[in-house]
This record gives C-alpha cells, sequence and structure tokens, in this order.
C-alpha cells in the first residue's frame, strides 16, 4: 500500500502524540496530572509499609490526585494561597520537609554501625544490673514529716496507707508501689538506700533526694529480665540516630552567626 505524504504526515503527528497523552492519567480542567505522579505516591506508599503495588491502589490515588486537584485549583480561584496566614503555614512546612531532607541524608551519610548498637546496649545492660527492686516509697516535703512517717510506721501503721499523703502523685494511689525497675531507675540517693534494704524493710532514717524526703520499703528482689540485644537493637539504633542528630544541630549552631 501507498501512503500518501498527506496521510504519512497525519499517521506521524499521531504517533508523536500516542505518548505524550499516555504520560498522564487524567487532565482537570486542562490540568495534566501526570503518570509519573501516581508512580512517585505509590513507591512512597510501597516503602512506607502501608501497601503493596496493585491496579487497585493506582486507581485509588489516581483519584486522590484528581480530587487534590479540583480542590486546590477552586482554592486558587479563591485567592486562599495569598492569605498571611497561609503563606507563613507554606513556608513552615517547606522549612520543615527541607531539614527533614537534609538531617536524613545526614543520617545515611553517618550511619549508626552495629558495633555502636552493641556498646550502647552493654553499656545499658551494665548499668541496670543484674537485679530488679520493687519498692514503695512515701515523699515528703520536710525530713520532720518524715520522721513522723517512720515513727507511725514502728508503731503498727500500714505503709499503704500512710502513702497517701505521698507527694508522688503516681504511687500515691497505689499505696507508694514504684513496680519493678533497676536501680537505675531512680535517682542514686534514692537506690543507694533501697538497695540496701533487706526484704520486707523500710528505712530507718529519711532518704533525701532532689524531690524531697523518703521513706522507702523494699517489697522483693529478683534477678533482672533485660531483653536481648535482637530484641531492642531498633530502638536502640533510634535512640543512637537521635543523638548523633542533636550533636549534628549544637554543632551547626556552635558555627552560625546568633545576634
Amino acid at each position: 500500500m501507498i501512503v500518501k505524504p498527506a496521510s504519512l504526515l497525519l499517521a506521524m503527528t499521531a504517533m508523536v502524540a500516542l505518548p505524550s497523552f499516555a504520560q498522564n492519567v487524567a487532565t482537570v480542567n486542562g490540568k495534566p496530572i501526570p503518570a509519573a505522579k501516581v508512580d512517585q505516591v505509590v513507591k512512597q506508599v510501597v516503602a512506607q509499609g502501608k501497601a503493596t503495588d496493585s491496579p487497585q491502589l493506582r486507581e485509588a490515588i489516581k483519584k486522590d490526585l484528581i480530587g487534590r486537584e479540583v480542590l486546590i485549583q477552586e482554592a486558587d480561584k479563591q485567592g486562599i494561597g495569598t492569605r498571611p496566614d497561609v503563606k507563613n503555614a507554606i513556608d513552615n512546612a517547606r522549612q520543615s520537609i527541607i531539614i527533614n531532607a537534609m538531617l536524613a541524608d545526614y543520617i545515611k551519610k553517618n550511619p549508626v554501625k552495629d558495633a555502636d548498637i552493641k556498646a550502647e546496649y552493654d553499656k545499658v545492660k551494665a548499668q541496670a544490673g543484674d537485679k530488679e527492686y520493687h519498692a514503695r516509697h512515701i515523699l515528703v516535703g520536710t525530713e520532720d514529716e518524715a520522721k513522723q512517717i517512720i515513727a507511725k510506721l514502728k508503731g503498727g501503721a500500714k505503709f499503704e496507707d500512710l502513702a497517701k499523703q505521698s507527694k508522688d502523685p503516681g504511687s500515691a494511689p497505689n499505696g507508694g508501689d514504684l513496680d519493678w525497675a533497676s536501680p537505675a531507675s531512680f535517682v542514686p540517693e534514692f537506690s543507694k538506700a533501697m538497695t540496701s534494704l533487706q526484704k520486707g524493710q523500710i528505712t530507718e532514717t529519711p532518704v533525701h533526694t532532689q524531690f524531697g524526703w523518703h521513706v522507702i520499703k523494699l517489697e522483693d528482689v529478683r534477678p533482672s529480665k533485660f531483653p536481648k540485644l535482637e530484641e531492642v537493637k531498633q530502638q536502640v539504633a533510634e535512640q543512637l540516630q537521635q543523638r548523633k542528630l542533636a550533636a549534628y544541630r549544637e554543632e551547626l549552631m556552635k558555627k552560625a552567626k546568633i545576634q
């Protein structure tokens, strides 16, 4: 078959136009929504583990993008984007996005190593010790108040009843119960007094800390149940990442000329 020049030109034009049209999943009032945008959102959703790539997911994202385009066009007609409050919000969002991207790049270039995680784990495990303590306490404002409580306890008063007057809102309703914890969970003065007690014993003298005066009772002691490294590896890694980011931020703050 012989194709006339005019027909050939028309066919070539159609061949060029088709891929261009295929690059868009829809148009909204003449504004195209590129297929690449759908691909980008799908990639983000899949990377976050929220879904797997599928025709249903792509159709849902397409509908969402169309809906957003309809709304943004209407907002532009109303001049919403020119309002000072909206401009400020956009500027804040822009800053957050750029800063988060920069910090993510920093972590990629300065990753937390397995050796760092192991060292931190060993450090925390050593600080926690090999025992856990179940204690109660009564916190008051003065040494005299604490001495009066000790005297009442020696006279037969129940610790749980007297604990209702404790200044510690977290434990007072529960009879001063602090549950099971490692000594490292408490301030040094408290830990030293608690670990010196025998099971069922109460401190003979008030214990002074930054929070006030304590009367402590040791309920029981047991071997500590410290989690295995594999169970907390991700948590430790995230904590170390946050430290790295905090140090990086502090370094930048020191270099900046702030007036």
